[in-house]
Formats: C-alpha cells, structure tokens, sequence
C-alpha cells in the first residue's frame, strides 16, 4: 500500500522513468515470449535455445535500468523523521523494491496482452492475428512456461533492487565477518561496551571536548601554531571561564614528568572526511575487456556470427568497460585539474572525481553497446538477425536502456550535489560558470570515451573482417 502510494503521489518526471521501466519490460517479455513461440512452432532446439540466450542482453540492460531509476526515486530516499514512523533504511529499501516489481509486473503483463492479441487469441481489436505464423497460433500457450519467462524481469530487477540499495552502516566502511552492533533504539553504534549510568553525566564534558576540537581545526585554517592554541585553551574551562593559573586542570602548571588530566583525543568524526580515492577497478576492467576481446576474435572464427561466444565476448567487453569507467572517469577529472588550473577547471575536475563512481559505470556501458553497434557496421551485413525479425527491437531495447541509464545517473549525479550548487550559488558563483563547468565534463568525456568506443570496435572488427 505505501509503495501504491508513493507512485501515485511522485512527481511527473518520476512517473515518465517509471514508464520507460514498464515500456523497457513490455520490450524485453515481448522477446522472451516470441523465443517461446518460436520453439514451439520449429522443431529445432538449437535455434530456439540460441534465440533464447540472444535475449539476455535485453533483459540485463532492462533490469540496470530499473535498478538505475530506483536509486533516483526521490519518494523513497531516507529523509529525518522517517524512522520514528516505522519508515528506516531497511523499510525504504523494500519499498522501492516493491516499487521496482510493479513497475516491471505491469510491462510483463502489457507484453502478455500484445502477445496473445498478435497471436490471434484476443479478438474484437484491431491487429488480432497479425503474426500468427512466427508466434505459433494454432498451439496451446503453456502456462508454467509463460509465467517463468514473464517473471523473470520482476523478480531479477526488484532483488538487484534490494541488493543494492540495501542499508549501509554510512559512518564507518564494512567489516567482512564483524558482528554490527547498534546502540539506543536500533541506531547504529561504534562502541562495543554497554553504556553506564555515569555516560549521561559526562556529556558536558564531551560536548565542551568537541567545541574544542572545532576550535582547534579553525585555529589550524587561520594559521595559528598548534602549542600556542593548546596552550590558550589549556586556561579555558568548559564553560567558557578562563582558569586560574597553576591551577590543577591547567596544562601549563604541569611538570613535564606530570601528564595532564584530561588529554583530548581526536575524534575522527569530527575531522573533515577525507577526498574520495580513485576507483581501484581499472586494471580488472582492463583485464576483462582484452579477455572479452580475445573470446570475440575466437568465436569470429565460426560460420555462425550469431554463436553464443560472440554474446560471451559482447559481455565481457561490456563488463571490462564497466569496471574501468570509473577509473577512467577518476583519471579525466584529474587531468583537468593538471597544469595550474583556474576556477572553472577546477570546479569541473572535483565534480568528476567525485561522481567517477556513479556515472563512470553507465558510461562504460555505453561505450560497450556503441562499439557494438559499430562492429556489427562495419563487418556484419544486415542479414545477420539473432532474434529473427525482432532483432531490430532488441537492439531498440538494448540501445534505449542504456541511454536512458546514463541519463538517469547524470540526474542521479546532479541530485547528490544539489547542496553543493546551491551553496556555490550563495556565494556569488555565476550560473553560467556552473553551466560552462558541465560542458567542460561533457567535452572532456566525450574525448576521452569517443577515441576508446572507436579503438575497442576495431579491435574487435579485426579478426571478424580477416576472415
């Protein structure tokens, strides 16, 4: 009931991603459902089983595109206050799986409908029958068969769902094998000891510890030398009052084989988090993609172009471009910023570094399914159709999906620093130098991704054009 009611309350541009996620499944059942057709109306399990696995690049592109539009659902992204009303992480998270599931039941069922209304078994509407002789008219439609292949798209895509935007302990990374503790109703905790009484007496003194830690820190930004602060603050009390010199919480009066009282320690939550490091995936995708390279140039040597190690090869391209996007992303944020560079630049090449991780892996997905399309251009004839005569609406599917990822994740990315611009334009920042800094990444990645689109189709278009 809450996930009917945050879909019927969201915003339109969220209603139009959630179509597109319907639209995307509508597309994707369509094809598993004619690969059923197809084996039932041919006597040749080899074809229909290789038409079947063809349909596995639409169907993963489908589900990363769900997935995508999920993490930008803004009605489902934890907000204050939401956990005193039962709505936490965990309940979010199974929200906008349920979200995802009815997004994509709905086109499961609208690919149902078109199928049995081109196979002639709805009648009254306009079309009925159209397509009898590729999606087996005169037989039965068997039932477990059916649902299997229309549930597969809901049921993969609101599990990926969950699985990613399950909780996350956000104030410390994850300890593989750790039991996680919490602490006061069910907040997460870092302290592994219970709470005594006397914790609540001495807040005072761990509030006044934190004031001077913040004060430290902005002495360090003025510039003043560390000894000279500890020591001003050493005859200040906690609140506030200068202390007596020689006194017993004065630092200064202690002899130098008398430690102080009260040594205050850095709290490592108070400190400024420290830049995001570079996405360590780089060589791995480098590793996978001349893998999937090398499987693509073995499966070339076939008479078959459709054979499924040229779908092996496809995906593991697919997948090494997607491993070192964000490296790649990383490393162009940090070339723009190379070689004394202004505002703009600068501005440009943070905002990249920052966002390698969440657009760097769309992007590589893009660059995966353009250098396929290109290969396909400049080796295969038109002819060549793995999925019969919807090979057209495959690729549509494939083509669409991760266009549409990519373009969800630059929204993605621009929500994440909504408070950054904003803080920007409150500072006097110019709207056109915002505007000038996303077409410096626009450019920048462009010349980056083009040259490697293009180098990856004809590495893989050499050994198919040899033969």
């Amino acid at each position: 009931m809450l996930a009917l009611r945050l879909t019927r309350v969201a915003q339109p541009a969220v209603h139009l991603r959630r179509l597109a996620v319907a639209a995307a499944s509508a597309a994707t059942g369509f094809l598993l459902l004619s690969a059923l057709g197809h084996a039932m109306s041919h006597q040749d399990p080899a074809a229909s089983t290789l038409r079947l696995t063809w349909c596995t690049a639409p169907l993963a592109t489908t589900v990363y595109f769900a997935v995508a539009v999920a993490r930008t659902d803004p009605g489902t992204k934890p907000r204050p206050g939401l956990s005193a009303i039962g709505l936490g992480p965990a309940r979010l998270m199974i929200t906008s799986a349920l979200t995802t599931a009815l997004a994509t039941t709905v086109g499961s069922l609208l690919a149902l409908v078109t199928f049995l209304h081109l196979r002639g078994d709805l009648t009254g509407v306009p079309f009925d029958g159209a397509a009898t002789e590729y999606l087996a008219a005169g037989q039965p439609l068997p039932l477990p068969a059916t649902l299997t292949l229309l549930s597969l798209v809901p049921t993969i895509a609101s599990l990926a769902t969950a699985l990613t935007l399950r909780p996350k302990d956000p104030r410390r990374p994850a300890q593989h094998g750790a039991p996680r503790k919490y602490g006061r109703f069910g907040a997460y905790g870092l302290a592994a000891a219970r709470e005594t009484f006397g914790a609540y007496g001495r807040f005072g003194r761990q509030a006044a510890d934190g004031r001077q830690a913040a004060g430290s820190r902005a002495a360090g930004a003025m510039g003043v030398p560390p000894l000279e602060r500890s020591r001003e603050w050493g005859r200040v009390g906690a609140d506030g009052t200068p202390q007596a010199p020689g006194s017993a919480t004065d630092p200064s009066a202690a002899t130098p084989d008398t430690a102080p009282a009260n040594v205050h320690e850095p709290d490592p939550h108070l400190d400024p988090p420290a830049p995001r490091e570079a996405p360590r995936g780089l060589p791995w995708g480098i590793t996978v993609l001349a893998a999937g390279l090398t499987v693509e140039a073995y499966a070339s040597r076939t008479a078959d172009p459709t054979s499924p190690g040229l779908l092996a090869g496809w995906a593991l391209t697919a997948l090494g471009l997607a491993l070192a996007a964000p490296g790649l992303t990383h490393l162009c944020g940090r070339l723009l910023q190379s070689a004394h560079p202004g505002a703009l630049r600068l501005l440009a090449g943070r905002v990249l570094m920052e966002e390698s991780a969440r657009i760097g892996r769309p992007l590589g997905i893009v660059c995966a399914v353009a250098s396929a399309a290109y290969t396909t251009a400049l080796v295969h004839d038109t002819e060549v159709q793995p999925l019969g005569s919807l090979t057209d609406l495959g690729a549509l599917v494939v083509v669409g999906c991760t266009a549409a990822t990519l373009l969800t994740a630059a929204v993605e990315a621009k929500q994440a620093r909504a408070d950054t611009t904003a803080a920007l334009l409150r500072l006097g920042a110019p709207t056109a130098m915002l505007r000038s800094a996303a077409a410096l990444r626009a450019g920048a990645l462009l010349a980056l991704f083009g040259p490697l689109t293009l180098i990856v189709a004809e590495l893989a278009a050499l050994p198919m054009a040899a033969n």
